[in-house]
């Protein structure tokens, strides 16, 4: 449905790299769809095929008020011509409440403010059976797409990159994209995960998942012995930034034109460089996946005041 071969890799040069014999490669999974970009398309390929196979009248799924997912969902929907149904955390808010639900609005979704109380029961089966007799024939997709077809669609990341590589760098949140990624390392790979939730447990949310996909105990301890977690560069929480972090994407920009965003990429991409300047990376080369996620862009450099992509 959408092209995946317009995520090509490129490469970043910098100097200071380049002395020590590194390479810094870039999966550009942010070029496939100017909404459905990144990782979102990567975790609803497979849920789309199902909703389709199934003859389902929509998805239907969850997510918080900024919710990059929703977006991607609403979009792929509509360009399916099939309903999109979305949950949303908060049940202060309406479909004019920011630039994310008015643009899920505006591509059709039906958007369901519910409490916060509620939203926490969206992985308890009660509430699921629920859901479903509410919204009949409808596939119900978790959020962030984090079930076994949104890792099976993630896996295809690492597979499509011709370059031999060392280390792969990528943003965590729900650790559906970084599932994926593990179960296609090569032997002599490492995938190093960068939390965006402040106390996020990555290798505990990771086996939960691979448990889920039904693998068992074994393959999952060897899969996540391939695993670094670097804890320290959520800059607060999900979603929050710093003047520091809004300056580094923004420098970034101007030496590599290469766009990042405040709550993913550009806390990975901050990690990625002081983990390789303090740690011994030399002769290697390390993989930077591009998960998309700059809808909110806009967003925060009027909240702000930071021109984060100045020519």
């Amino acid at each position: 449905m959408f092209d995946v071969s317009k995520s090509v890799v490129q490469e970043i040069e910098m100097d200071s790299l380049k002395r020590r014999g590194i390479r810094l490669l870039v999966k550009r999974d942010d070029l496939i769809h100017p909404i459905v970009s990144g990782n979102k398309w990567r975790k609803l390929k497979y849920n789309v095929e199902l909703c389709q196979a199934r003859k389902k009248e929509g998805i239907l799924t969850f997510g918080g008020a900024f919710s990059n997912h929703l977006v991607a969902t609403a979009a792929a929907c509509q360009s399916l011509g099939v309903k999109a149904i979305g949950i949303v955390r908060g049940d202060e808010l309406n479909k004019d409440s920011n630039e994310t639900m008015k643009q899920c609005s505006s591509l059709g979704m039906q958007l369901v403010f519910v409490s916060r109380s509620e939203y926490k029961l969206r992985y308890e089966k009660a509430y699921i059976e629920a859901t479903s007799i509410k919204y009949p024939n409808h596939l119900i997709v978790p959020e962030g797409g984090a079930n076994y077809h949104g890792i099976i669609g993630c896996q295809e990341i690492l597979q499509e990159v011709e370059q031999e590589v060392d280390h792969i760098f990528v943003a965590q949140g729900t650790s559906t994209t970084s599932c994926g990624i593990a179960m296609s390392l090569k032997e002599n790979q490492q995938l190093h995960v960068v939390p965006v939730l402040k106390g996020y447990h990555s290798l505990s949310e990771m086996s939960k998942l691979f448990f889920q996909a039904a693998m068992d105990e074994q393959m999952i301890k060897e899969l996540l012995k391939k695993v670094k977690v670097h804890g320290k560069y959520h800059f607060g929480g999900y979603g929050k930034y710093t003047d520091g972090l809004l300056l580094f994407i923004q420098d970034f920009y101007q030496n590599h034109r290469l766009k990042l965003d405040q709550v993913y990429t550009g806390k990975v991409m901050f990690a990625l460089l002081d983990v390789i300047q303090n740690n011994s990376f030399d002769n290697s080369t390390v993989l930077f996946i591009h998960t998309g996620g700059l809808q909110g862009v806009s967003g925060v450099e009027k909240r702000s005041g930071f021109k984060l992509y100045a020519k």
